[in-house]
Order: C-alpha cells, then sequence, then structure tokens
C-alpha cells in the first residue's frame, strides 16, 4: 500500500509531499474532502502500536474540549479520529506495510528512506 492522508491547506503537509518525491501509485487523500473511513482508521491502526499514536494532540478542538484533563481510552482516541479530521496527527504515509505518522524531520526522513530504498 502507497497511501498518504493529508491537508491540502496544510503547508507543512504539502512542503512534505513535495519532498518526498512520490511515484504516481501513491494514493493521496486529502481528509477534509474526503473523509476518513473506520476501516480506513483501523488499517492504520493495525501497522502503529495504538490509536493515541495517530491522535493529535494539537487539534485546537483538543484544547477546546478539554481533553487533556480526560482520560480518553483506545476507543475514545478512535471515534475523535473518526469524528473530526484535525484529530489525525498528519500526514499519515503509509507505504508497505510501515507507517510514517506526523511532520517530525525524524519521521520525514524515516519515510523518506523507505520510500528511495531499493
Amino acid at each position: 500500500m502507497k497511501k498518504i492522508y493529508y491537508l491540502s491547506t496544510c503547508n507543512t503537509c504539502m512542503r512534505i509531499i513535495d519532498e518526498l518525491g512520490l511515484t504516481d501509485d501513491f494514493m493521496l487523500q486529502d481528509i477534509k474532502t474526503e473523509v476518513i473511513t473506520e476501516a480506513q482508521v483501523k488499517e492504520m491502526r493495525s501497522l502503529t502500536d495504538s490509536y493515541e499514536s495517530l491522535f493529535s494532540k494539537r487539534a485546537r478542538l483538543y484544547k477546546e474540549l478539554d481533553l487533556k484533563n480526560k482520560s480518553l481510552s483506545e476507543d475514545d482516541y478512535k471515534n475523535y479520529i473518526l469524528e473530526h479530521y484535525t484529530f489525525l496527527k498528519r500526514p499519515v504515509i503509509c507505504y508497505n506495510n510501515q507507517i510514517f505518522i506526523g511532520n517530525s524531520k525524524k519521521t520525514v526522513e524515516a519515510a523518506k528512506q523507505a520510500i528511495h530504498e531499493q
């Protein structure tokens, strides 16, 4: 699988996608215009250790809903991600059976290496 979940309105996501030098067989899904399905979230989760690792604690709604003061379960994280796209840490890069979550330099470099090693 070669897929990236991103936001087209996010300059960081767009910069990372450009930086990755993707081949034409990558599928790009703008999560604002094409809603993430439960099957997609479960598929992402199967490549990582928890729904929490897919969850963005930097989302504005996270602060507005005061979620940091609540004890969230794995189901809560999954449901919030499904409820509103801003809760997905972006970008999420799925490449073969690997997943790269977020925009840290280390994550982007690891994704770049995986994509371009042959």
